[in-house]
This record gives C-alpha cells, sequence and structure tokens, in this order.
C-alpha cells in the first residue's frame, strides 16, 4: 500500500460507528435505530469491498 487510502479508512470509520449505533440502539430498545444501524452497516461494508475489488483490478492497492 503506497500510503493511507483516505476512502477506505473514511469507510471503515463510519461502518464502526454503525456497529456502536446498533449497541446504542439496544441499548435504548430501539428495533428502528437497531434496523437503521444494520442497513448502514450493510451499505458502508458493501460499498467498501466494491472500491476495494476496483482498486484491486486497477493496481492502486
Amino acid at each position: 500500500m503506497k500510503g493511507i487510502q483516505w476512502n477506505l479508512l473514511l469507510l471503515s470509520t463510519l461502518g464502526a460507528f454503525s456497529i456502536i449505533g446498533i449497541g446504542f440502539s439496544i441499548g435504548a430498545k430501539s428495533l428502528l435505530g437497531v434496523l437503521i444501524s444494520i442497513i448502514l452497516l450493510i451499505g458502508i461494508m458493501g460499498l467498501g469491498f466494491i472500491i476495494k475489488k476496483k482498486m484491486r483490478e486497477t493496481g492502486k492497492l
């Protein structure tokens, strides 16, 4: 890797915040919050994997 990949760092941070959001929502007994956090986590992780695959194919990773 040629330095910090800021876009991947941002996505991983957002993914961690989504996991934290799941924990807070469970603590607050909010089913809607849990569902929103899970959907965000799946979307963020999916986007991260797509970006990483494209970077690997183009040789940037």
